[in-house]
């Protein structure tokens, strides 16, 4: 049944897209657009540049591409800039993070990545200890730091001359913080700011700036951050689209495909252990255990949401579920991300999955976050606010309104995005993932 399209106000304009943390994920996705914008290479991996949307109305097999049907920003819309402790260039930090080749991807665009500079970061060692920055914000409070990013955010939007705004958290995970009583409220928030709270990380700080300001916020990580009352408040009380958390990029993307497989042919599950080597700024941060605390649990979370132990106890009522990273520097960016999945069948068999992915991390996560930067645009201008579920397909741990639990499996995930994209556009919903081919 067709419903009627929703307002959307027109993609015209600058589209600023500020990235907390200019490392490796930031500068491929910057690099691409560029490169892409020059017809120097493919957007692979992109929904919104190469996936197509079924419509019922249209016929058997008639399928338009997703930026036809829905008015997003185009990639020549797209302003960058960044916040980093680190001083380097989007230039320098795509040399040095090595997923790049020098002279096929990096050097064509070198004028484009050494005009984007980062900005003092809000950075605390105390969240990201086996991190170190000299290009730092200093205050007082965290609530001072707070309306530092504010006044970023404003001067960026008008030096650059951008109409809209949208800020994306590609920086390091943090350590794990509980939410709290500093995270109830607004007013609880904010008057933590003022005391300088140590439950108010450097993420939360970002976020705070960002909603206040207006400008749709994007959590990469899989550190607390939105996803607190106080957060979800002001997005509400702002009109501002939120959505996280932790791209869902490598291995967990895997999981979230596999596991429904399991259930939908009701067969047991008995351990999954996955452990995964990588050798960039993520894996040294995530050597440190309260980083990793942050990381575990997002990936942790996924099977028991997906196979609901407590409907087919004697399938999945006592698997044992182990993850595991370990810091690797000769292999960079290049991760290394190896299931080993015991499962049991017909009389209770047992049977093994073995899986060896042998991933790009960067390479990955890079058409996720250009995606989410123009899905969240998308939302601001139809005047969506809050958590943004339509987009968990992107996400490990999607935050989710309050009540129930997230969605997992990946299907169903793409399924939920495109069918909010058809009732944005006032086009007939389609029931089942099937329907899409």
């Amino acid at each position: 049944m067709e419903t009627s399209k929703q307002h959307i106000e027109p993609a015209d304009g600058r589209l600023g897209v500020l990235t907390v943390g200019l490392g490796a994920v930031a500068s491929t996705v910057i690099a691409g657009v560029e490169l892409i914008k020059r017809g120097i290479a493919a957007p692979v991996g992109s929904v919104t540049q190469m996936e197509t949307i079924r419509l019922r109305e249209q016929g058997e097999g008639q399928a338009p591409l997703i930026r036809d049907f829905v008015p997003l920003a185009g990639l020549d819309q797209l302003v960058f800039g960044a916040w980093d402790p680190i001083s380097d260039t989007a230039y320098d930090s795509a040399l040095k993070a090595g997923v790049l080749d020098r002279y096929e991807h990096i050097e064509p665009i070198a004028a484009a990545l050494k005009e984007i500079e980062p900005m003092p970061a809000v950075f605390d060692q105390n969240y990201v200890r086996r991190l170190e920055g000299n290009n730092v914000k200093s205050g007082a409070t965290k609530r001072e730091l707070a309306e530092a990013v504010r006044r970023d955010i404003r001067d960026f939007k008008a030096s650059n001359s951008c109409d809209r705004l949208v800020i994306i958290w590609c920086a390091s995970t943090e350590i794990f913080i509980d939410a709290g009583p500093a995270h109830e409220s607004v007013t609880a928030l904010e008057a933590a700011m003022e005391a300088n709270d140590e439950t108010v990380p450097p993420s939360m700080i970002y976020a705070y700036a960002a909603l206040k300001e207006g400008v749709p916020f994007i959590n990469g990580a899989p550190t607390l951050t939105t996803d607190v009352p106080a957060m979800t408040e002001l997005a509400a009380t702002n009109g501002v689209p939120v959505s996280g958390k932790d791209f869902k990029s490598g291995q967990t993307l895997l999981k979230t495909v596999l596991a429904p497989m399991l259930k939908a042919r009701m067969l047991g599950l008995q351990g999954w252990y996955s452990t995964n080597i990588l050798g960039n700024r993520d894996g040294e941060v995530l050597e440190d255990p309260d980083s990793f605390r942050s990381k575990e649990k997002t990936k942790l979370g996924v099977l028991e949401h997906l196979l609901e132990p407590g409907k087919n106890p004697e399938l999945y009522g006592d698997f044992h579920h182990l993850v595991r990273i370990n810091y690797y520097p000769p292999r960079g960016d290049n991760k290394e991300g190896w299931d080993n999945i015991d499962i049991f069948g017909w009389l209770g068999y047992p049977m093994q999955i073995k899986v060896d992915f042998l991933c790009r991390d960067s390479i990955l996560a890079a058409p996720l976050a250009l995606d989410l930067v123009l899905f969240m645009d998308l939302a601001k201008r139809a005047g969506l606010s809050g958590v943004q579920e339509w987009l968990s397909f992107y996400f490990k741990s999607p935050q989710h309104e309050s009540g129930g639990h997230p969605e997992h499996d990946l299907f169903i995930q793409q399924a939920n995005l495109k069918n909010e994209l058809r009732r944005l556009m006032g086009a007939e919903q389609i029931a089942h993932a099937a329907s899409e081919s």
